[in-house]
């Protein structure tokens, strides 16, 4: 049963941004707007209308916003946003001045630091003349093979002020996976590091660098961010300059910004590779820009001052997301390394130290925070801890509710989806609404975000596909290297021609919120009835033995049946009792179909670099097939498990 486990105080929803635009438009359009659901359906039906109050509510710096809106706004793709406006991202991102904080930074217990909005702009400046000098041009590729550093930011923001293209991989990446990413887009500069640090332990980088920079020909300046070592030894990387000495010589001063057209291209990233060679998504500066204010300022009330954090890595969208929270004045909380070194309370430790306002994380960490049995809510004190977001999986009921009992009772819990695909989220929280137990709150503003069933008819308590029938202005430019768009067009509009197809299976639910239940092409499928896999994870680690699970579909006897991995807690085994216990929760609780024929322990589950479990990878190596990009994962070793099991063979 739904309930609703938190609501704004009238006090909130009339200090919010949300509440703000909705008086924007009131105003100049003469409409009556009094809640979230007049305000979407508003911003649908008035696209035009809609992104151009954005420009003005967040007062994007930029030339030209005042033609017109949307050209072909009946082509998805094809519609282009602003065609006549100009701007520059990192000029938008580095407007706020001053001592206040810009970011703060930790790396596990063994690094931290701190930047003000002057000490970033400085940096900024010093390195964008760097470039410049060497010849950087607009659409020229920079590389970040780096953790999530200050100086990670100060290099995107450096190359995109000069119109350059910004690409980036964290340093847990291996030599292949590196150059099945840049090796495709080519560029001119890689910038690295000498090292990382995770779980306590230091990683060297430098090596591979080296076999990088072997099979990269077309770099031409190599820059190594000192990390690990004060003073790395650089010398077997021929040409390559520290940092500081790429930069010496050079005085902050006010950047030159290189306003672009709209749909310049700002960053290059990258599909996750686990069934074949990495697509290289290109997104506009203008597209990007406009999506994450609208996220930022209405969906998560962003506001200058606000201190802001999400868990991530340099290889996940989210960090692209992150960064953008500095065009409305707000401070970047930085983390890199493990999550639970040297304890799972690292994280609410420097929520308390910081002061921290919006506290990002994935679903899985949730997970893994009440499976180790902490209680924040006991340990820390989190009242400047407004909205807690979460994504990467769908969230659970029974995480809805350690949020509020073990974390916090009064905070805004937003579980988001969207993904690298368009930089953003498709359905996100909404700070005006309550928040219902287990669904996603609200269709993005702007979105027409839809559940398809097979006859693209729009469905309501009913699981489809996830679709966007009207066009954003973060949809992908283009691939890189698709120069007809045959597989730009293949990856999202051939199942349903002019719209959107996300690849989720998921239920938009009566209240005007969603569920996901997985990954359409991860869905199970027996006696030809679709199951998304979530509704199945959700049973089955409400068990205190099982740490973990992941589900696939197994071909067997001309069907498919369901066959169920899982990770047991240390002291614990999958006994037959365990098994039936499994079974019988699934079948109470889901369906028949939904009980799995065959369970397995395991002691690892593969996952993307991202931190997401990836089902097809298992379900390949389960029917013996070859793995096309085993480089896409953080741990690739963990197939090894599910090939050639006994227990799955039709003789056994």
């Amino acid at each position: 049963m739904s309930q609703i486990l938190w609501q704004p105080s009238q006090a909130q929803i009339d200090a919010s941004n949300m509440t703000g635009l909705m008086q924007l438009l009131a105003a100049k359009h003469g409409v009556d707007l009094d809640d979230y659901v007049s305000l979407h359906r508003y911003s649908v039906a008035h696209m035009d209308d809609f992104w151009r109050a954005v420009v003005g509510y967040a007062d994007v710096i930029g030339d030209g916003f005042d033609g017109p809106v949307i050209k072909h706004p009946d082509r998805m793709p094809g519609a282009m946003f602003f065609p006549g406006a100009s701007l520059n991202y990192a000029e938008n991102l580095l407007r706020h001045r001053g001592a206040g904080d810009a970011i703060v930074f930790r790396g596990e217990d063994k690094a931290s630091a701190r930047l003000s909005h002057d000490d970033l702009y400085a940096q900024v400046s010093k390195l964008a003349q760097a470039l410049r000098a060497l010849g950087l041009s607009p659409g020229d590729r920079v590389c970040g093979y780096l953790p999530n550093l200050p100086e990670t930011i100060v290099a995107m923001l450096a190359a995109v002020s000069i119109g350059a293209i910004w690409s980036s991989c964290s340093p847990d990446f291996g030599t292949a996976g590196v150059l099945d990413r840049f090796g495709q887009i080519e560029p001119i500069v890689l910038i690295a590091c000498d090292g990382y640090f995770y779980n306590g332990g230091t990683h060297d980088s430098l090596g591979k660098v080296s076999e990088i920079l072997a099979q990269l020909p077309s770099v031409e300046a190599t820059i190594i961010v000192p990390y690990t070592d004060a003073s790395p030894d650089i010398s077997a990387l021929p040409g390559a300059q520290l940092l500081d000495d790429f930069t010496h010589g050079y005085e902050a001063g006010e950047i030159e910004f290189a306003r672009l057209p709209f749909a310049h291209p700002l960053y290059i990233m990258y599909s996750s590779g686990t069934t074949g060679v990495p697509k290289c998504i290109v997104h506009s500066a203008g597209g990007v820009l406009l999506k994450h204010l609208s996220e930022h300022l209405f969906h998560c009330d962003e506001k200058p001052g606000d201190r802001v954090f999400y868990f991530t890595t340099c290889g996940w969208m989210m960090w692209n997301w992150q960064v953008s929270a500095l065009a409305v004045g707000a401070t970047l909380l930085l983390y890199d390394g493990s999550p639970f070194y040297p304890d799972g309370n690292v994280l609410f430790d420097y929520a308390e130290a910081e002061g921290m306002t919006l506290f990002g994380t994935s679903a899985k960490y949730i997970d893994a925070v009440k499976k180790a049995g902490l209680k924040p809510i006991e340990t820390h004190d989190l009242s400047s801890v407004r909205l807690m977001a979460s994504t990467g999986s769908p969230l659970s009921p029974e995480s809805f509710d350690f949020v509020y009992a073990w974390i916090k009772p009064d905070l805004h819990l937003a579980s988001i989806s969207g993904g690298t695909d368009i930089v953003g989220c498709f359905v996100l929280g909404n700070p005006i609404g309550p928040v219902w137990r287990g669904e996603i709150q609200a269709m993005g503003l702007g979105l027409d975000v839809a559940v398809f069933n097979e006859g693209g008819e729009r469905m309501v308590g009913e699981a489809g596909d996830l679709v966007c029938a009207a066009p954003f202005p973060s949809l992908p430019i283009r691939f890189w290297n698709d120069t007809d768009q045959a597989k730009y067009q293949a990856a999202y509009f051939d199942k349903f021609p002019g719209v959107w197809c996300h690849g989720d299976w998921a239920e938009m639910t009566e209240h005007g919120g969603m569920i996901i239940h997985g990954r359409s092409d991860a869905t199970l499928n027996p006696g030809g009835v679709r199951i998304g896999t979530a509704e199945i994870y959700r049973q089955v680690e409400q068990l205190d033995p099982v740490m973990e699970s992941i589900a696939i579909g197994q071909h067997w006897d001309d069907d498919t049946r369901v066959v169920l991995f899982v990770i047991m807690r240390e002291g614990h085994a999958l006994t037959e009792e365990l098994q039936a216990e499994i079974r019988t929760r699934i079948r109470a609780n889901c369906t028949p179909r939904h009980v799995p024929a065959v369970i397995i322990a395991v002691p690892d589950i593969p996952r993307t670099k991202s931190g997401k479990i990836t089902e097809l990878a298992v379900r390949d190596a389960v029917h013996g097939r070859a793995i096309n990009n085993s480089e896409a994962l953080a741990n690739p070793d963990a197939l090894e498990h599910f090939r050639g099991l006994a227990e799955l063979q039709e003789n056994n």
